[in-house]
């Protein structure tokens, strides 16, 4: 399965701190932008190993907080097992 980043090409401009709707819709768009290869080529070698250290802690916490392990499989490694 491939991964998908459509929201970002179809999402105008984004607002944050107006309603949890609009909040997600913007942490959702600056997401997708971060995570474009482009930017983490730049980005990456950039970052102090405390930084990267900090958005590796910071990922896995809310993916474990928030996602079952057939979630995290399926969803997040998109590995086809746990199905």
């Amino acid at each position: 399965m491939k991964h998908s980043h459509n929201f970002v090409n179809e999402y105008e401009e984004p607002v944050f701190g107006l309603d949890r709707k609009l909040n997600e819709e913007a942490i959702w768009f600056y997401l997708q932008k971060f995570a474009d290869d482009s930017m983490m080529k730049l980005i990456l070698p950039k970052l102090k190993d405390s930084e990267l250290e900090f958005l590796h802690d910071l990922i896995f916490t809310v993916l474990k907080n928030h996602l079952t392990e057939s979630e995290y499989h399926s969803i997040f490694l998109k590995d086809g097992t746990h199905e």
